[in-house]
C-alpha cells in the first residue's frame, strides 16, 4: 500500500530551540494512526506541521518535506493544504454562530458558495452531521447557537465541520481529553467508521484508546519518532526499550 502522506526529515524549531528533529514517517489511506508519547515530546507540534498551521506561530522555523499523494505541500497554498488536511483540536472550538452556519463556514471560506446553491449546502451539512451521529440530535435546532451544545456534541460538530470540504486526512489532537466515557465511546465508534472514507491521525495520551482504535502507532520522545509500526506489534512486541518503558507506565 502506498502512503497518502510522506514525511521526510521534518524539523521544527522555535527561536532556534529544536522541537522536532528530522522526522521520517508514512501515513496510509483509510487507516487510523495514533501518535503517543509523554507531554512535551512534540506530538501537537508534529500534528500542526502536517497541515502547516505551525507556520502561523511566532518564531517558528521549519524544514524538510511533506508529500500528500506525492505532491509537495510546500508548493501549495496553506489554505489548500488545510482544506485537504483538516484538523480538530483538543477543546471543542465551535464558532459563536448557529449550528448551520458553523457547518457552512468552511464551504463558504473555501469558495464552495459560488458553486453550490442552498440545497447543495443543506445536503452536505446533513450528510456530515449524520456521519458523526449528530443530525438526529440537532435537526430541529440548526439555528441554535452552537456554543449551547454539550461538550461531546460540540466536538462532534467540529469534526463534522472539518469534513464538509472532504479532506483527504483528518488530524485530531486529543479530541476526547475533556469528554466523559460515553462521549469518548461515541467518538471512537465514529472514527472507526470514518476511516473507511478518510485517513485519520490522532494524538492521544490514552494508551487504551490507541490500542482500541488505531491500525498504526507512532511513539514520540524528545522530538523524535522512536518507533512506528502496527499497533498490535508496537504494544505487544516493542523493539525499543524506551517504547516498552512508556507503554508499561514507567514514565510519561
Amino acid at each position: 500500500m502506498l502512503p497518502i502522506l510522506e514525511i521526510r526529515q521534518l524539523a521544527v524549531a522555535f527561536d532556534n530551540k529544536k522541537i522536532l528533529k528530522k522526522i521520517d514517517a508514512n501515513f496510509y489511506p483509510h487507516q487510523i494512526t495514533a501518535i503517543i508519547g509523554p507531554s512535551g515530546c512534540g506530538k501537537s507540534t508534529f500534528l500542526k506541521s502536517l497541515n502547516r498551521l505551525i507556520e502561523d506561530e511566532r518564531g517558528v522555523s521549519l524544514s524538510g518535506q511533506i508529500h500528500l499523494d506525492g505532491e509537495d505541500t510546500f508548493t501549495l497554498s496553506p489554505e489548500e493544504v488545510r482544506r485537504r488536511i483538516g484538523m480538530v483540536f483538543q477543546s471543542p472550538t465551535p464558532f459563536p454562530l448557529s449550528i448551520y452556519d458553523n457547518m457552512a463556514y468552511p464551504l463558504r471560506y473555501h469558495g464552495h458558495g459560488a458553486k453550490k446553491n442552498k440545497k447543495s449546502f443543506d445536503s452536505i451539512i446533513r450528510n456530515k452531521l449524520e456521519d458523526v451521529g449528530l443530525f438526529e440530535e440537532v435537526k430541529d435546532n440548526l439555528a441554535m447557537n452552537a456554543t449551547l451544545l454539550s461538550g461531546g456534541q460540540q466536538q462532534r460538530l467540529c469534526i463534522a465541520r472539518a469534513l464538509t470540504v472532504e479532506p483527504e486526512i483528518l488530524l485530531l489532537d486529543e479530541p476526547c481529553s475533556s469528554l466523559d466515557v460515553k462521549n469518548t465511546q461515541n467518538i471512537e465508534m465514529m472514527l472507526r467508521t470514518l476511516c473507511q472514507q478518510y485517513s485519520i491521525i490522532i494524538v492521544t495520551h490514552n494508551l487504551f484508546q490507541a490500542r482500541r482504535i488505531s491500525h498504526q502507532t507512532l511513539f514520540m520522545l524528545d522530538g523524535e519518532i522512536i518507533e512506528a509500526g502496527s499497533t498490535k506489534d508496537l504494544f505487544e512486541n516493542p523493539r525499543d526499550s524506551r517504547t516498552a518503558e512508556y507503554i508499561s507506565g514507567i514514565y510519561g
